[in-house]
């Protein structure tokens, strides 16, 4: 059976989906902006903040959910730029450590609210 996983501490979702999904013991992100749950706003900078952004969000829900970012076995990472690679990855260490999660990471033409990153992830116990 599935179960939402829902948390005032990252984004409330800006449409018809959940922040979370659990279904046995597997945690699905959906792709988290990097909005600021206190004041709805992407952070001050560029890319290395909102790249942290996005993972504070992602490790909300999965606090919400009981697990870690230790747990998380696949990322997906788009980015508006994918200039932005190297930079997004030197932030994207310091949440991250090994064995690291498999990884994918695209650019898209735009994100929504243009942001420059949105992350998911998929977890498990």
């Amino acid at each position: 059976m599935k179960q939402v996983i829902s948390t005032p501490q990252a984004p409330a979702a800006i449409g018809p989906y959940s922040q979370a999904i659990r279904i046995g013991s597997m945690v699905y992100t959906s792709g988290q902006l990097p909005i600021d749950p206190a004041t709805g706003q992407f952070p001050q900078g560029g890319i290395e903040e909102q790249t942290r952004q996005s993972l504070r969000n992602v490790q909300a829900i999965l606090d919400a959910a009981g697990l870690s970012m230790a747990q998380v076995v696949k990322t997906t990472v788009f980015l508006a730029d994918m200039n932005d690679f190297a930079a997004m990855n030197a932030v994207y260490s310091e949440f991250f450590s090994e064995p690291f999660p498999a990884r994918s990471a695209v650019a898209v033409k735009t994100l929504p609210k243009n942001a420059l990153v949105e992350i998911e992830v998929v977890a498990g116990e």
